[in-house]
């Protein structure tokens, strides 16, 4: 869906939190053979969402309305907040009374935060483990799938998100967000 479509859907405000500043695309992760996996989200959700910020519990207080869309995605992504923040009693209020259909609950768990004791760590090249926001260099040339960008060696990927997936992490290169595998990247710094 391109963002014209979006903003109509939308109505020009945020699906998750309403606000109509700074809008962009967000591909909601862990959509592999789903449907639509595009929501429209301002600047504030999107840096918490990709980890460039802490979520910050009450300003996700606004989940209580979009929780309700009549978008999968929307609701795949409002159930991931909601349980990430599930410590907060009114998040875990929600979250209780939140139904997504059987497929969409599937797809919300796909990507569902892990207890600390279960949770995925990323290591680099050299076994150093990696944490959400940390800088790493590329050390190989790496084709990017399904684009003609190739991530060359040396380049450094600031900022970069964590997966469930102990062998991935994501990142911007060249603008574009990808997934790189962790054996090709050293942490910098």
């Amino acid at each position: 869906m391109d963002e014209q479509q979006l903003r109509a859907r939308s109505g020009g405000r945020c699906e998750l939190c309403g606000d109509d500043a700074g809008l962009g695309i967000y591909r909601v992760p862990h959509s592999e053979g789903q449907g639509d996996a595009d929501i429209l989200v301002c600047g504030s959700c999107r840096s918490q969402l990709e980890g460039e910020v802490p979520l910050e519990e009450n300003y996700w207080r606004c989940l209580g309305d979009s929780m309700w869309s009549p978008v999968p995605a929307v609701q795949v992504q409002a159930w991931r907040l909601l349980k990430r923040l599930s410590a907060e009693t009114w998040a875990q209020d929600l979250l209780d009374m939140l139904y997504l259909e059987e497929d969409v609950r599937q797809w919300a768990e796909q990507g569902a935060p892990v207890a600390e004791g279960d949770r995925v760590v990323q290591r680099d090249c050299n076994g150093v483990e990696l944490r959400a926001g940390d800088t790493v260099t590329v050390i190989k040339d790496l084709d990017v799938k399904g684009t003609s960008i190739v991530a060359k060696r040396g380049t450094a990927v600031r900022g970069i998100s964590l997966t469930d997936n102990p062998e991935q992490i994501e990142g911007r290169v060249n603008g574009q967000r990808i997934v790189i595998l962790t054996r090709f990247v050293k942490k910098s710094g």
